[in-house]
């Protein structure tokens, strides 16, 4: 809203006077036709005006209009009473519209609309203003879609407004009360208040209903405490910690947890399956290239996690991870000190006595990336090294409380090119040397050391490449680009790969000999002078001349090493092997906005049959945007485990999930959203999610459907959310989750 500057005042002069007809006796002024009354500050216009210059006093009749330049506020009413020197006065039969601040954030509704205000009489006490049996909005007059009506408000422009026993109204039907509310005008609020309540239900917790509170600490902390109660379960509790020490430190500290009182059983008892859920991130730049970050987690149960959580994804993580580091970078180089911790349940149930975790305090990591020796020479070094405490706790066995491990890896690399032709040659040393070994199923205190050695070399041939006239709808040119590549690896030294306690991919080091061959065509198509990829497909596959990698492969087991994980994500050693699976990789993206992707394994040895296969796309176009993935993988059978069961070096998957959305959160008018994840290998929806969103010019409406249906948890969930353009939202709908 553009309000018009006034015109200077002549020197000395505190208001100037207008009308068609003017008559003064002594210091008043008696103002008859298009009269107005404008001082630096603000202009009066009325059809009649009355004004004592001595006094300051004006009272205005018929049209009277009161336009603030500095706040932007403009005032209506059929009579006015006001002081030009102490800005104060009443209004009668008054209506008005007030700036609004528009914060423009992901998830949260905007409109440039002005706050519209009407009352029986309004009050003005200097920059406050107070409103009398009115009502406030942000919609379109007069048929407003909401409105807080109420006996009494009290507005400060830029600072605040309050509302006493006020009812919300929605197209005139109340659905509302609350006796006292607060809403910060500032430009960047931070007060303490009551959180609008919250209400929803679910198949298993029953209704929802809740509250809180939030406390604007100081200027550098916040907190805030909701509790919820479900009818059916018990009441749950949420405490969030925000802060802000300096401006390069910060943190957020979240509590979740419930008092359940059990899940009821057919037969009438109850299972209890409450718990504690704790997290804290926090980050800080301590200065001269050194900086922390952390983010612990803990984790009562899984049993409550999988109870409680709100998202699918939450529900089914097996895993429960923290981490804090101390780190430096300069030049080439970084060093850090790691604390981890990482708890993996290996089981379907999730069973707290089947877990595996692994702990490092801490952990000294100093790496240097590729660095070249000397000035004019090509040939450049590079290592890792690592010394830390470890330990590993799982149902077999566990380590000592603080097991040494240290690790050093460097290695010094050239280039020699011939014509188009680039041969990359490399040598590294890999010395290891762990606190305790393994022997059978036990973990014994005698140390182990590795000694290993590597040579690698790549033969880079040139491209081979053509450009051809691209049709119309592709491109102005179209260029086909063939690039090979064949690479060799040996890796000897390592003598003793069953003997060592894993931890992470450190210890899937081990010895091979090995080849890889690779083909990637690639498509690229010149657009109004850009270049962009449209299609890419690669062919990846390896040779092992050591077929049992030095003594690593325990025949009929799973196992996984360095030597296939950076091959492909799915186990397919279970045998001493002379070749991998084909790794095939399309990339395709013939238009902005569409992209898919599909990667798949074909087992030519062991399976021979494609093992694997995933395909993924997505698309916007205009208002409406989809995205599709479906991943299959076939199980590998194993050698019967001793007591006769089944066993798979793969276990088999057949899952589809699919988005698909018409506009987003803050669009006017309909928006809705859909997402499934179906499981065809059980014939089961795991989870489904349905959000439809109604947006006005200055509210929006949202419902959304959550459906839960794997193992441990069948439920439906309602969530309802009511928003107010530049105000803020109510209901259970958080903005995270829609």
């Amino acid at each position: 809203m553009r309000v018009t500057p006034p015109e200077p005042l002549a020197p000395g002069m505190i208001a100037r006077v207008t009308a068609n007809d003017q008559e003064k006796t002594g210091s008043k002024y008696h103002l008859r036709g298009k009269a107005s009354v404008q001082t630096d500050r603000f202009l009066i216009r009325g059809d009649e005006i009355d004004y004592d210059q001595e006094t300051g006093e004006a009272e205005a009749r018929g049209n009277v209009y009161l336009q603030h330049f500095e706040g932007g506020e403009e005032l209506w009413a059929d009579r006015a009473e006001y002081n030009v020197e102490k800005e104060t006065g009443r209004f009668y039969d008054v209506r008005g519209v007030a700036p609004v601040h528009i914060e423009a954030r992901p998830g949260v509704l905007t409109t440039s609309n002005p706050f519209y205000f009407e009352g029986k009489w309004a009050e003005r006490l200097q920059d406050r203003y107070i409103l009398y049996d009115g009502f406030i909005t942000n919609c379109r007059m007069p048929d407003p879609w909401w409105k807080l009506k109420g006996p009494k408000f009290d507005v400060i422009p830029n600072d605040r407004a309050i509302a006493h026993h006020s009812f919300l109204r929605l197209r005139n039907v109340p659905i509302f009360y609350a006796p006292f509310f607060r809403k910060s005008l500032e430009r960047l609020p931070r007060k303490s208040g009551f959180l609008t309540p919250n209400a929803g239900n679910s198949s298993r917790r029953g209704k929802m209903f809740g509250g809180g509170y939030y406390w604007a600490i100081n200027r550098s902390y916040d907190a805030s405490y909701r509790a919820q109660y479900f009818t059916q379960r018990g009441v749950a509790h949420t405490v969030d910690l925000r802060g802000k020490p300096s401006d390069r430190t910060d943190f957020d500290l979240y509590l979740y947890g419930v008092n359940d009182r059990g899940l009821k059983q057919a037969g009438g008892e109850r299972v209890k399956e409450g718990g504690l859920l704790f997290s804290f991130r926090g980050r800080s730049d301590l200065g001269r290239g050194w900086y922390a970050r952390t983010e612990a987690n803990y984790l009562s149960s899984m049993t409550f996690r999988q109870a409680f959580t709100e998202t699918f994804v939450e529900a089914i993580s097996s895993e429960v991870h923290s981490v804090g580091f101390l780190s430096k970078d300069w030049s080439s180089y970084n060093f850090d000190a790691a604390f981890d911790r990482l708890q993996a349940f290996r089981f379907a149930d999730f069973q707290e006595n089947q877990s595996v975790t692994i702990r490092k305090l801490p952990e000294l990591r100093f790496v240097s990336r590729d660095r070249k020796l000397f000035k004019n020479v090509p040939v450049w070094v590079s290592w890792e090294s690592s010394a830390g405490l470890l330990r590993r706790d799982q149902p077999l066995f566990q380590t000592s409380q603080y097991m040494d491990r240290l690790d050093v890896y460097p290695s010094v690399m050239t280039v020699l090119r011939w014509k188009d032709f680039s041969i990359v040659p490399s040598f590294a040393l890999r010395e290891s040397r762990w606190g305790e070994s393994i022997e059978g199923d036990r973990v014994i205190g005698r140390d182990t050391a590795r000694h290993g050695r590597e040579f690698s070399v790549a033969l880079v041939p040139p491209s081979l490449a053509r450009i051809y006239d691209g049709p119309g709808w592709l491109g102005e040119k179209v260029k086909h680009v063939i690039e090979p590549r064949v690479s060799f690896r040996h890796v000897s030294g390592v003598n003793d790969f069953q003997s060592l306690v894993r931890f992470d991919d450190t210890e899937l080091y081990s010895n091979t000999t090995e080849a890889d061959l690779s083909i990637t065509n690639r498509i690229y198509a010149k657009r109004n002078g850009n270049v962009e990829e449209l299609f890419s497909w690669q062919l990846w596959q390896r040779r092992f001349f050591d077929p049992d990698f030095g003594g690593a492969i325990r025949p009929g087991e799973r196992n996984v090493l360095f030597s296939s994980l950076d091959l492909t994500p799915y186990a397919f050693l279970d045998r001493p092997r002379r070749y991998s699976p084909i790794v095939s990789v399309v990339r395709a993206s013939p238009k902005p906005g569409f992209g898919i992707e599909w990667r798949a394994d074909y087992d030519p040895a062991r399976a021979r049959k494609w093992t694997n296969s995933g395909i993924s796309g997505d698309g916007r176009f205009g208002i409406y945007y989809v995205s599709v993935a479906h991943n299959i993988v076939r199980r590998v059978r194993l050698d019967p485990a001793f007591d006769g069961s089944e066993r798979f070096l793969t276990p088999g998957a057949n899952e589809f999930s699919g988005l698909f959305g018409i506009g987003h959160d803050n669009r006017r008018g309909w928006n809705a959203a859909f997402r499934s994840t179906y499981n065809f290998r059980e014939g089961v929806m795991l989870y489904s999610t349905a959000q439809v969103t109604y947006n006005t010019d200055c509210c929006g409406f949202s419902v959304q459907y959550r459906r839960l249906g794997f193992a441990t948890r069948n439920e439906n969930q309602f969530y309802i959310s009511f928003s107010f353009a530049n105000i803020g939202s109510f209901g259970t709908l958080k903005k995270q989750d829609r």
